[in-house]
């Protein structure tokens, strides 16, 4: 039965900005089963600029495979991909690695397709530290230089997984929208990986976004959080920023429940900490589930249902569904 909130789902821009689940890549059919519009796939994150030109070049391929399916490379796409019933990707790095130490490495990228580049991913890396860095030091020379060949090439720079200070003080570098793609609130759940509310002001002033995380650690406590947890974090961005500065970044990936069976999902994990990507206190043993009723991103028109029963008008779910994300894409991109 058709509802007003599945309406309002089928007709409006859906934007998860953040997807790495999308490693595997079959998985693509589930965000077009969800109504997503468009969707940030981990492309890069600590490999080397050769793995990771040779993945890009696999997602070039499946691009080109299936006409259900379009690069994104400038915001106008997005609601042509909407208006030809395709899902757009925009390639997303989680992290730095790949450019190495050579800036001329973001041009290559960019032309390549990749429209966004986080600065870490929970550790120390050339750009600065990671937010499971205990020293909290802050952009390295190397990462100032970074973010302003970012800013030139049009590529929008995330501080997600990255170190406060770090994230402050290359918000002040930045001269475009800066956002935390997937990234929730310490102010809600005190946890390393959420972001203060100073993160969020300095981002939201530059015209960026927080796009809400759906990991259960990063929603509270529960191994079994609920969609009112993952309305708790975006409530509060709202109150802090404001309601065009809060978007979705819900970071399924491939080790979730039920996408990896216990094995799989145990041997990924231990993986993570042993090369201390992870850490136990931050990300707690699978079963990761993420909150009952927008489990996996088939079950997105629920969100949009919780929204409005939430108390959110039409025009502001809208905005938390993807139109924040097209307004930050069209001010990097350009149409």
């Amino acid at each position: 039965m058709t509802t007003p909130a599945l309406e309002l789902h089928r007709e409006t821009i859906v934007i998860d900005g953040t997807c790495p689940l999308l490693r595997r890549k079959e998985f693509v059919d589930w965000y077009i089963e969800g109504g997503v519009t468009a969707c940030a796939p981990t492309v890069g994150s600590t490999a080397s600029a050769e793995e990771t030109l040779r993945n890009l070049g696999s997602w070039h391929r499946l691009i080109r495979s299936r006409k259900d399916l379009l690069l994104i490379e400038r915001a106008e796409q997005i609601p042509a991909a909407k208006k030809e019933g395709r899902l757009g990707l925009v390639f997303h790095f989680q992290g730095a690695d790949p450019i190495e130490g050579d800036l001329d490495l973001v041009e290559a990228y960019h032309a390549l397709g990749v429209r966004m580049v986080q600065l870490a991913y929970n550790i120390r890396n050339r750009v600065g530290d990671g937010c499971e860095e205990a020293g909290n030091a802050g952009l390295s020379r190397f990462g100032r230089d970074l973010v302003g060949r970012l800013n030139e090439t049009r590529i929008i720079v995330d501080g997600s997984h990255t170190g406060e200070r770090t994230t402050l003080e290359a918000i002040e570098a930045s001269t475009r929208p800066f956002v935390f793609s997937h990234a929730n609130v310490k102010a809600v759940h005190d946890c390393p990986r959420n972001i203060s509310d100073a993160q969020i002001k300095a981002a939201a002033a530059t015209g960026g976004l927080i796009g809400i995380n759906g990991f259960p650690a990063f929603l509270g406590k529960s191994p079994t959080p609920t969609i009112d947890d993952f309305l708790r974090h975006l409530d509060h961005v709202v109150k802090v920023a404001g309601i065009d500065h809060v978007a979705l970044g819900i970071d399924y990936y491939e080790g979730m429940h039920p996408v990896a069976d216990e094995n799989e999902a145990k041997k990924m994990y231990q993986q993570q900490l042993a090369v201390r990507r992870w850490s136990a206190e931050v990300y707690p043993p699978p079963p990761h589930r993420y909150p009952a009723g927008m489990s996996t991103p088939k079950e997105l028109p629920n969100l949009t249902a919780q929204l409005l029963a939430h108390g959110y008008s039409a025009d502001e779910t809208r905005k938390i569904l993807g139109l924040n994300w097209l307004r930050v894409m069209r001010a990097v991109w350009g149409g």
